[in-house]
C-alpha cells in the first residue's frame, strides 16, 4: 500500500491529480474541498510565520536554543540577530509576497468555467511547483528595492484590502442570518417543533445581547470618564432595537414574509460583541480619586498575571483566525457568493429544515474514483467548476492584507508585538466600532432594499 500512496502524492505535488491522504479509512473527500484545504494550509503556514516575527518571545527562545544563531544571521546578511527578518516590516514583505501569489491567481484564473483546461489543472495540482512559488514570493519581498517607501505605500494598500475583507466577512453574517431563518422557516408548515426552535434560539439570542450590553453599561462606563463608552452603548444598543422592529414591520413583512426576529437576533448578538471587543481595545482612562490615579471602564475580572495575559491572548488570537478561515473558505461557495449581492428572499420549494443547514452540500452526488492506496476522492467537477477560481484567489488574497494588518496591530505597527494583539489602541477602536454600523447597514439594506425595488426581487 505505501508504493501506491507515494505514487499518487508524487502525482498530487508534481501533476493535476487530487491530494489526498494515505488513508484508506478516512472519509471521502471532494477534488474542490482537496484543493481548497492545500491553498488553506499555504495560507496558515504563511499566517504562522508571521506571528512568529511579530513575536518577542519566540525571537529570544531561537536566540537561546538554537546553535550558532549568531553566525547564522551573519552569513545571511539578516543584520544583528537576524533583525531584518522580524518585526513588523518583516511581516509586511512576508505578506506582499503571499498577497502577490494569491492575486497572480486570481488573474490567472479568471473566467475557468470547467476543470479540463490547463489553467484549472494548474489552480487543482502542482503543489509542489506552487509552493515553491509561494516560497519565492515571500522571499523576495526582503529584496525590493527603496524599502522604506515599500512599507509606507504598502500599509495603506494593506488598510484598504483589510477594510475590504471586513466587509466581506459582514456580508457573510448577514446572509448566514437570513439563510438560518429561511431554512428553519421551511420547516414550520411540516412540523411546528421547527417554531419551537425558531422562538427558543431567537429568545437565547436576545437574552444573551442584552445581558452583554447591560455588563457593558455596568463595567464599561463610569460617572467621570468614559463619554465614548456611553454614547456608542447607547447608539448600538438604539440601533439593534431599531432593525429589530424594522424586520418585524408590516412594510417589511409584506415583500419579506419570511423575514422575522432571529436575523436581528444574530445581527444584535454581533454587534454587541463587536462593542464590546471594541470597549475592550480602548486606551485605558484614569480618573484622580482621593489623591490617586484610578483606571477605569476595564474589564473586571482579571488577575494581571502574565500567565493569564499570555492564555487570553493566545486564544483570541486562534478565534481571530479561525474567523478569517472560515470567511476565506464560506465566502467562495455557490451559496455565499451571493452574500456580495443583496439577499433575495427565493426559498426553494424542497428545501428541508435542518438543525446545520450551513454545512449541507451545494454539489450533487458524484461516482468515487479510489486513489490508489489512500482516501477516496469524489472528482465533483467534471462537468464544470462549482465555484469560481478567480474570487477564491481574491478572497485569499484580501485575508492575506487582513492578516497582515491585524498581525501588526493595523497603524500602532511600529511598536507591535503579537503578545499585545489585544492590547488597547485608537485605530482598533475605530475599526471594530466602524465594523458596527456597517454591519448594521448591511442589514437594514438588506430589508428595505425589496421594499424600494420590487420588481427586482420578484419571483
Amino acid at each position: 500500500m505505501c508504493e501506491p500512496c507515494c505514487l499518487s502524492q508524487l502525482a498530487c505535488c508534481c501533476g493535476s491529480a487530487a491530494c489526498s491522504l494515505c488513508c484508506g479509512c478516512c472519509p471521502k473527500i471532494k477534488q474542490s474541498t482537496s484543493t481548497r484545504f492545500m491553498y488553506t494550509l499555504f495560507f496558515m503556514l504563511v499566517t504562522v510565520t508571521c506571528v512568529i516575527m511579530m513575536s518577542p518571545t519566540v525571537e529570544t527562545a531561537m536566540q537561546e536554543h538554537i546553535p550558532f544563531y549568531t553566525e547564522m544571521c551573519d552569513k545571511l546578511n539578516a543584520g544583528e540577530n537576524c533583525s531584518t527578518l522580524v518585526g513588523y516590516s518583516a511581516v509586511y514583505k512576508v505578506c506582499f509576497g503571499m498577497a502577490c501569489f494569491f492575486f497572480l491567481f486570481s488573474v490567472f484564473t479568471i473566467q475557468v468555467r470547467t476543470s479540463t483546461g490547463c489553467r484549472a489543472a494548474v489552480h487543482n495540482g502542482f503543489w509542489f511547483f506552487k509552493f515553491v512559488a509561494l516560497l519565492a514570493c515571500c522571499a523576495g519581498g526582503f529584496f525590493l528595492p527603496n524599502q522604506e517607501k515599500f512599507l509606507e505605500v504598502w500599509r495603506y494598500v494593506g488598510a484598504a484590502g483589510g477594510f475590504l475583507f471586513i466587509i466581506i466577512q459582514l456580508m457573510l453574517l448577514v446572509q448566514f442570518a437570513h439563510r438560518w431563518n429561511q431554512n428553519w422557516s421551511s420547516g414550520v408548515k411540516y412540523n411546528k417543533i421547527w417554531y419551537a426552535a425558531l422562538a427558543l434560539v431567537t429568545l437565547v439570542l436576545f437574552s444573551v445581547a442584552v445581558g452583554a450590553l447591560v455588563f457593558m453599561m455596568r463595567f464599561y462606563t463610569d460617572p467621570e470618564a468614559c463619554f465614548l463608552n456611553k454614547l456608542f452603548l447607547g447608539v448600538n444598543g438604539g440601533l439593534c432595537f431599531v432593525v429589530s422592529l424594522l424586520a418585524i414591520s408590516p412594510c417589511i413583512q409584506t415583500f419579506q414574509p419570511t423575514s422575522g426576529l432571529l436575523q436581528s437576533a444574530i445581527i444584535s448578538v454581533y454587534v454587541m460583541y463587536l462593542t464590546f471587543s471594541a470597549l475592550a481595545s480602548k486606551p485605558v482612562e484614569m480618573v484622580e480619586r482621593n489623591g490617586k490615579n484610578v483606571t477605569v471602564c476595564v474589564f473586571p475580572y482579571s488577575s494581571g498575571l502574565q500567565s493569564e495575559t499570555n492564555i487570553v491572548t493566545g486564544i483570541g488570537t486562534a478565534i481571530l483566525f479561525g474567523c478569517i478561515l472560515y470567511s476565506c473558505l464560506i465566502s467562495t461557495t455557490k451559496r455565499s457568493t451571493t452574500a456580495l449581492q443583496v439577499y433575495r428572499n427565493d426559498m426553494p420549494e424542497n428545501e428541508r429544515a435542518r438543525c446545520c443547514f450551513c454545512c449541507v452540500d451545494d454539489t450533487e452526488d458524484y461516482d468515487d474514483e479510489k486513489t490508489a492506496g489512500g482516501q477516496n476522492v469524489k472528482y465533483d467537477e467534471k462537468d464544470g467548476t462549482i465555484y469560481s477560481y478567480c474570487y477564491f484567489h481574491f478572497v485569499f488574497f484580501l485575508g492575506s492584507l487582513y492578516v497582515m494588518m491585524t498581525v501588526t496591530n493595523w497603524f500602532h505597527y511600529e511598536n507591535a508585538k503579537i503578545e499585545r494583539l489585544l492590547e488597547g489602541n485608537w485605530s482598533v477602536f475605530w475599526i471594530k466600532m466602524a465594523s458596527c454600523w456597517v454591519c448594521l447597514f448591511l442589514y437594514m439594506w438588506t430589508l428595505v432594499v425589496p421594499m424600494l425595488f420590487p420588481k427586482r426581487f420578484q419571483a
